[in-house]
């Protein structure tokens, strides 16, 4: 195994906190916020999440959705290497079917570039979005998620990092820059180490295979909760030792979200809870107040779906929170966890990670 390869994969716990912990962005925009404003607090998670020694921090891909501006998770990432110094940076994830490989491949090694050796690659098979923007972004109404696809894409992907088609293949001497042809070129010195791949998924087959191919394995528990036990153990049982991975490595997305009392949690994430509805019903728009969601009135339907969401967020005070988080790494055996609190504002959610970083007595590392 290439050990720094499994060194940039593998997290370490910090304080008391049994795994590593991370944060997911979905960059959300509240009502009377702008996408500026919400950027504007992810530098400031992210400044904040390296200071408290948090693992990672990875940006999701999503499209045509008002209220989550991370349609650009590689633009968003250099921003973001801008600003930190040591934290780990990624996509969580991009979706591959969206984008040509090769795309991928030189936007990945610029972040490389400009963060030597901190930058995470996790790529997902959904399209992000609806059919009808995913045809958009794919300039084709013929989409293509099935199990013959992605694993090819993966494949044509993997080879443009490594730079190592092989002789004969079509794109053998198509390289994709920067990248690891710099360093065989002559006098080149570029390195020629590249990110780490993730697989990310919802379900099994993601999980089989990011097993096989002994890569590290990232699941959404945070919308797929009855998945997460079934999938990781299949990504356990069908892993095979890589040059990446010895053994199995798999994080799973939380929403979890602390305040500083019961009450003012729940008002929080019943934001969240009420732009699900909205999304789902086909009414998807800015994240709405606390104010609003507290005084929505919610059909029955609607009513059993809130409670369904709500009971897959960790919320409360941080010792509750902790106890949650502390609960489900135990149930699931996750190696990390990576949390992702949705709330309305940004001062909400900058409360919410300080307050946990203390709860596992977290060290400020300045």
């Amino acid at each position: 195994m290439d050990e720094n390869r499994g060194d940039e994969i593998r997290g370490t716990a910090g304080g008391r906190a049994s795994v590593p912990l991370s944060v997911l962005d979905l960059v959300t925009v509240g009502q009377g916020r702008t996408a500026t404003q919400a950027l504007r607090t992810s530098v400031d998670i992210a400044k904040l999440a390296e200071n408290r020694g948090f693992h990672r921090y990875w940006v999701a891909e999503h499209h045509s959705m008002p209220g989550v501006a991370s349609s650009s998770p590689a633009v968003i990432l250099a921003h973001l290497a801008a600003h930190t110094e040591r934290i780990r940076l990624g996509s969580g994830g991009v979706m591959l079917p969206n984008h040509a490989p090769l795309v991928i491949a030189e936007q990945f090694g610029t972040l490389e570039a400009m963060a030597p050796g901190r930058v995470d690659l996790g790529l997902g098979r959904a399209p992000g979005t609806d059919g009808a923007t995913a045809a958009a972004l794919r300039r084709t109404d013929r989409l293509n998620e099935g199990a013959d696809d992605f694993p090819q894409q993966l494949a044509e992907l993997t080879r443009f990092l490594d730079d190592d088609f092989p002789d004969g293949h079509p794109y053998a001497r198509i390289h994709a820059v920067p990248g690891p042809v710099q360093a065989t070129s002559p006098g080149g010195v570029q390195s020629p180490g590249r990110p780490p791949v993730w697989l990310l998924g919802s379900s099994g087959f993601s999980a089989r295979l990011a097993g096989v191919l002994g890569l590290p394995f990232a699941f959404a528990h945070h919308f797929s909760a009855r998945n997460t036990v079934p999938a990781l153990d299949l990504y356990r049982e069908s892993f095979k030792p890589s040059p990446v991975l010895d053994a199995p490595y798999a994080l799973i997305g939380v929403s979890a979200l602390a305040a500083d009392d019961e009450r003012e949690a729940r008002r929080q994430v019943l934001t969240g809870a009420l732009s699900m509805v909205r999304l789902r019903t086909g009414r998807p728009g800015l994240v709405p107040t606390p104010e609003e969601a507290e005084a929505y009135t919610f059909s029955p339907v609607e009513r059993d779906f809130v409670n369904d969401w709500l009971a897959n967020i960790i919320h409360g005070t941080a010792g509750e929170v902790r106890e949650g988080l502390d609960d489900l790494a135990k149930r699931t055996g996750a190696d990390e966890l990576m949390i992702t609190a949705n709330a309305h504002g940004g001062e909400a959610r900058l409360r919410s990670y300080e307050l946990i970083a203390d709860a596992y007595g977290l060290p400020a590392l300045g």
